[in-house]
C-alpha cells in the first residue's frame, strides 16, 4: 500500500507541476496590440518624423544664408590690403602731391570703397581713447600712457579694422597705454 500512495502522490504532485506551469505561460502570452494603439503609435513615429524634417529644412536654410553671407569673406580680406594702400597714397599725395592727381586718387578710392561696403564691408569705428576690447581689438604695443585716463584704452590706431556684416574679418590694430 505504501508503494500504491507513493505512486498516487507523485502522479498527484506532476499534475500540479504542470497545472502551475501552465498558468504562468497564460500570463506570458501577450496581448495583440488593437488598431488604435498600433495607429497612435505611428502617428507619433510620423509627428517626430515630419518634427525632425522641418528642423533639418531650418537648419540647412540657415546654414545657406551663413554661407552666401561669408562666401566672399576671402575676397574681402585680400582687398582690405588694396583699401590700406590707397588711403597710404591719398596721404602721402596729400601731403607733397599735386591737387589733381590727389583728387583723382580719392575719386578712384572713394568707389572702390563703396562697392566693397555694398557687399556688406564695413570699418570699425575706433579712436584713441576708447577702452580695449579683445572682441575687435588687436594690440601691437603698449606704452606708457600719456595721462592718467589713457591707462588701460586705446592710445593710436595703427590699422583700421572691419567687420563683414556681423563677423570681424580683420581686427583693428592698436596701441594701449599701461
Amino acid at each position: 500500500m505504501d508503494n500504491q500512495d507513493i505512486n498516487e502522490e507523485s502522479i498527484n504532485n506532476q499534475e500540479e507541476n504542470n497545472i502551475q506551469n501552465e498558468a504562468p505561460s497564460e500570463d506570458n502570452v501577450t496581448a495583440q496590440p488593437s488598431a488604435e494603439e498600433l495607429l497612435a503609435e505611428e502617428k507619433d513615429r510620423y509627428i517626430r518624423l515630419y518634427a525632425e524634417f522641418e528642423n533639418y529644412k531650418k537648419r540647412t536654410s540657415k546654414e545657406k544664408m551663413e554661407f552666401f553671407q561669408y562666401a566672399n569673406q576671402d575676397m574681402m580680406v585680400s582687398m582690405l590690403g588694396v583699401l590700406d594702400d590707397f588711403e597710404r597714397a591719398i596721404k602721402e599725395i596729400a601731403k607733397n602731391g599735386n591737387p589733381s592727381d590727389l583728387q583723382g586718387v580719392e575719386l578712384i578710392y572713394n568707389k572702390f570703397k563703396n562697392k566693397l561696403t555694398e557687399k556688406g564691408l564695413k570699418p570699425m569705428e575706433v579712436r584713441a581713447g576708447d577702452s580695449f576690447n579683445v572682441d575687435f581689438h588687436e594690440a601691437i604695443t603698449q606704452i606708457p600712457a600719456p595721462s592718467d585716463d589713457l591707462k588701460g584704452k586705446i592710445v593710436d590706431v595703427i590699422e583700421t579694422g572691419y567687420t563683414l556684416g556681423d563677423k570681424v574679418i580683420r581686427f583693428a590694430k592698436v596701441v594701449t597705454g599701461n
